[in-house]
């Protein structure tokens, strides 16, 4: 079985789609008779051909982004060529240019479309798009989806819900538990802030709602909180820190290398995110691996199907800061709740989301769609 696997992006490239390419990459590749290559683009560049971890990667030219689309003829000339290639084609969406040439090049091959979330921010171009993804989706033998609700609110998949299949993201667990070498790291960071620590991951971008989750710590008096991230709006936030006198208890990082430590050391992880472009929020089973309560956001997205609210942590409405703060409150000062919510946390991580258990679905279903 050969499979092409298209996205905008690859590793080390880090963001939550492009960690599930990877996992599907590198965790089906060789075995069974499966043969996975990605086409991907530059960032910016030549064409680079390049093995990583044992699977084949193809980034395409690229002159530059626009819209944060690649603009990339060479992607078309890799495509054209690859398809013919392969048996099967998965399709992470939203990548318009993978669609533009699925419907060009390979109309009639086995598709498969993981449906990652709606065009949310460039809703203009979704528009101008949405006859060229309705083809697509109409010709996908199925349409993975990682939760419920992003077929119950999608623009575009109540009509399909036939074809979609749900498929929650996975994690191998022993990478998150606590060894003898983590637990000296941990010390170190919980020396260093002895207070709670409160810990929130991603990109310093619009939709993730740091700037609520921010303002809420002017009522969360014995906390500190860590914000691990990089992004466009690090001066605005750290403005916002400034202005309201928070720079002993609110601390912006620059990503870390390494994650794991920083859960162990937190008391509670919290995703404020506050747009439908947070469609699933893979940090939040990160933080529930190591036993975290979660604080999530009621989006219609699958973030509050992930950690469930008053089972492993506790979901408040989005840019709401005085519902963040009591929530926050509640956890750090009832040290039984925060325990049944950690015990919670984790069993639910493991039993849901472990890694195998998504390898081996998508596997089924790639298997079934060769057969039809």
């Amino acid at each position: 079985m050969k499979i092409l696997q298209i996205n905008k992006l690859y590793y080390p490239v880090i963001g939550g789609v492009e960690k599930v390419v990877q996992d599907v990459a590198e965790g089906l590749n060789g075995k069974d008779n499966i043969e996975i290559t990605n086409l991907v683009c530059q960032e910016k560049g030549a064409r680079i051909i390049e093995e990583i971890n044992g699977v084949r990667i193809y980034r395409a030219a690229t002159w530059g982004m626009l819209f944060r689309m690649p603009l990339s003829f060479d992607f078309f000339k890799l495509y054209y060529k690859l398809a013919k290639e392969n048996d099967l084609i998965i399709l992470h969406h939203p990548f318009p240019l993978g669609f533009l040439a699925y419907a060009f090049f390979s109309p009639k091959k086995k598709m498969i479309i993981w449906y990652h979330s709606d065009i949310v921010k460039q809703k203009f171009f979704g528009l101008l798009l949405r006859p060229l993804t309705r083809l697509a989706l109409r010709r996908a033998g199925y349409i993975f989806v990682s939760n419920n609700n992003l077929v119950k609110y999608s623009i575009e998949l109540p009509a399909l819900a036939d074809k979609c299949r749900v498929i929650p993201f996975g994690l191998k667990m022993e990478t998150f538990s606590l060894s003898d070498q983590l637990k000296n790291q941990v010390s170190d960071i919980t020396n260093k802030y002895p207070k709670s620590i409160v810990l929130a991951v991603g990109r310093l971008v619009y939709y993730k709602g740091f700037e609520y989750l921010i303002r809420s710590f002017i009522e969360v008096p014995n906390a500190i909180l860590l914000v691990i991230g990089e992004g466009p709006l690090q001066k605005e936030l750290q403005k916002i820190i400034d202005d309201n006198n928070l720079g002993q208890r609110v601390f912006l990082l620059s990503h870390q290398k390494d994650l794991i430590p920083y859960y162990h050391a937190c008391d509670l992880f919290v995703l404020p995110s506050v747009a439908n472009s947070e469609a699933f929020g893979i940090v939040q089973i990160e933080a529930m691996a190591c036993g975290k309560p979660v604080i999530n956001t009621n989006l219609p997205t699958g973030v509050p199907e992930v950690s469930l609210d008053g089972e492993t942590g506790f979901t408040v409405e989005p840019k709401n800061s005085k519902a963040l703060a009591i929530a926050i409150n509640k956890i750090i000062s009832d040290s039984d709740l925060k325990l049944r919510f950690s015990q919670s946390a984790k069993k639910r991580a493991e039993e849901v989301f472990s890694l195998d258990k998504f390898l081996e679905t998508n596997k089924k279903y790639f298997e079934e769609i060769l057969k039809k």
